[in-house]
């Protein structure tokens, strides 16, 4: 029986390590950009660079990452079920992933494909206003996902099943 207690543990453990690391790549990548890469100030064709750039190495990885993070927080959530703080701590840092989800699906991810169509001297008039609406669904973005980063590991935290 401590055979498979050791086993529920482990994999308990491991989930929630897991989580925690790959909701730390987002929160770590987002802020990453926020603090780094600020594009007010860049000319256009630098501007359009830099974007079609970190599109092209972080368009598929970072949803991708951050719908596996989602998915092991439900799974904790799941064990969790019969603690009600901690069971709502997981859905609380759940629901706040997913709404950093739909600002990159709804928002970001539309200006990342009209920005990806453009050629250096063929950028569009206006081409600002497509920028700073990136900016700020980017930094609201980058602040929803920390406290889903704090959140969730407040909830490891308290749940105290190994």
């Amino acid at each position: 029986m401590a055979g498979i207690s050791s086993e529920v543990s482990l994999v308990g453990t491991g989930l929630k390590l897991f989580a925690i690391l790959l909701v730390s790549l987002v929160a770590g990548t987002t802020f990453g950009i926020w603090q780094g890469y600020d594009p007010a100030g860049l000319p256009p064709e630098a501007f359009m660079l830099m974007h079609q750039g970190a599109v092209r190495g972080l368009n598929l990885l970072l949803p991708a990452t951050a719908a596996v993070a989602i998915g092991l927080t439900i799974l904790l959530a799941i064990r969790a079920r019969r603690n009600r703080p901690v069971l709502t701590a997981y859905a609380l840092a759940i629901l706040l992933m997913i709404v950093a989800g739909l600002i990159t699906r709804l928002a970001n991810q539309p200006i990342n494909a009209e920005v990806m169509t453009w050629s250096a001297g063929a950028i569009p008039a206006g081409w600002e206003a497509l920028r700073d609406s990136w900016w700020q669904w980017h930094v609201t973005r980058t602040i929803i996902t920390i406290v889903a980063e704090i959140v969730l590991v407040l909830a490891v935290l308290f749940d105290r099943r190994y």
